[in-house]
């Protein structure tokens, strides 16, 4: 495979006084994969997209998407990729068929090629029955997959997208990641920045982990989930009245904890038995007058390699 993005030491600082979104970045991605961004709200997933994207202009650093430099050929990057954005960009008061007619017209296309694409990505999105219904009428996953046609119109030769899936429902969440998976298996480079660790685990070739602008890890999932050896993660969901520290500090002197984090809601915790530390840690809670609502035991996983780098749950 040849390298479609490369991505030099990029940084972006929106004022001068201001801690940096994105800091100093760098990574390569693969023609012909899905290549996923994985961090928290806030750890600079958008910013990077955004950058790479000739949106946002970088403080320091470079992208080659393409053959294209973002810095010096921006006009040369936009014409390569499609970008399927977290927000919603489509007019409610026309129809998901017109919408497409005006975004393609925005990417030159005309005549009868303007026409055929049309069909074609309302036929990707699902969308073929409800064309000349306005978008107004449509759910949120159903704007969501029309967003997603928007960026296929012009057959770019990367696609971005943004946290596609949030604040959808769970059937159309399911229909977007069988979509990229489909789209991606007739070649499509795809590039997907999500909060969502199963959906890094279903879709991703390879994954870049991001918290406070910094990339933290970059691999395949085995590749990643070898970082935390053979830790197995419970996660506790529970209800009570004990003080967050107090929680962490009582479960963190159990024989077995290699690290614990969360809350009374929610309780983390690594341990390399499961099975032995499980019935030491109910023992635990019960005596502190505290109510398991659910146990969760996963082997190793991306959640326990953010909470190891970290010290922090990814969701946080």
């Amino acid at each position: 495979m040849s390298t479609i993005i490369e991505v030099h030491n990029l940084e972006k600082q929106y004022a001068p006084a201001a801690e940096k979104a994105v800091k100093g970045i760098s990574f390569n991605i693969e023609q012909g994969e899905i290549f996923s961004l994985l961090g928290p709200n806030g750890a600079g997933k958008t910013t990077t997209i955004s950058m790479i994207s000739c949106l946002l202009s970088p403080t320091a650093g470079d992208a080659i998407v393409a053959g294209h430099s973002i810095t010096k050929a921006p006009m040369k990057v936009k014409q390569s990729i499609g970008v399927v954005p977290q927000e919603i960009a489509l007019y409610d008061s026309i129809s998901a068929q017109e919408n497409l007619l005006f975004w393609g017209r925005m990417y030159g296309l005309s005549g009868s090629k303007l026409h055929e694409r049309v069909q074609a990505t309302l036929k990707i999105s699902g969308l073929e029955d409800r064309a000349g219904d306005k978008v107004k009428t449509f759910s949120g996953g159903m704007k969501r997959r029309l967003n997603i046609a928007v960026g296929l119109l012009h057959e770019p030769q990367v696609l971005y997208m943004d946290e596609p899936t949030v604040g959808i429902d769970p059937q159309s969440r399911r229909r977007i990641l069988d979509t990229v998976k489909e789209l991606n298996g007739q070649g499509l480079t795809v590039l997907y920045t999500t909060h969502y660790m199963e959906e890094a685990e279903e879709l991703s070739n390879r994954i870049g982990i991001i918290d406070h602008g910094q990339l933290i890890a970059l691999g395949t999932q085995a590749e990643l989930t070898q970082m935390v050896g053979r830790f197995d993660t419970i996660t506790v969901q529970m209800d009570g009245v004990m003080a967050g520290e107090q929680l962490l500090a009582g479960v963190g002197q159990l024989p077995g904890v290699h690290q614990a984090d969360g809350s009374v809601a929610q309780l983390i915790l690594q341990t390399q038995d499961a099975k032995q530390l499980l019935p030491q840690l109910l023992n635990w809670t019960d005596g502190q007058g505290l109510r398991l609502r659910g146990v969760e035991i996963q082997a190793p996983n991306l959640e326990a390699v953010f909470l190891h780098l970290t010290g922090h749950g990814l969701r946080d």
